[in-house]
């Protein structure tokens, strides 16, 4: 690298713009998987940085559909154990739930809850999340994007 610039070259990083983004669809089935890998894979692909045009100030990410969100799986004692918080700012307000019940009643919440917190917590980390869908089931609205089909491995 110091002979190079010894020579003189210059060398630039390549800075995405956000009007030259190119997005795709990407389709992850959660049936059978690991809630974890599901989310990080998805927070991947949202972020953009599966791209060699990846720049971390530009939302650059392509749009992510999950399905078979009920069927996700959680490994060790974390259905009984793991729990998840609201609150309504009201004394009193504070709403528990374990991950069992969320799995059963609220598996797209769930999902969404784990792709959210693996997300910049800005601004930029909004605009990603709105490009995730996720679905229960096997069937989705968005077949006329013609959306590739991403494998967790």
């Amino acid at each position: 690298m110091k002979k190079e610039q010894e020579k003189g070259e210059i060398y630039m990083t390549f800075m995405q713009k956000k009007e030259t983004v190119d997005r795709k669809w990407y389709v992850i089935d959660a049936k059978g998987e690991s809630l974890g890998r599901v989310a990080s894979k998805a927070a991947h692909i949202l972020r953009g940085k599966h791209k060699a045009t990846f720049t971390p100030h530009i939302d650059c990410g392509d749009y992510v559909i999950i399905i078979n969100a009920k069927e996700v799986n959680l490994t060790g004692n974390k259905l009984e154990q793991k729990m998840y918080y609201n609150h309504s700012m009201y004394p009193g307000g504070l709403r528990e739930r374990n991950a069992k019940v969320m799995k059963e009643k609220y598996p797209v919440e769930m999902m969404e809850r784990a792709v959210k917190g693996m997300l910049p917590h800005n601004r930029l980390g909004r605009a990603m999340y709105k490009k995730l869908f996720v679905y229960e089931g096997e069937t989705h609205p968005h077949m006329a994007q013609k959306p590739e089909v991403m494998s967790i491995k």
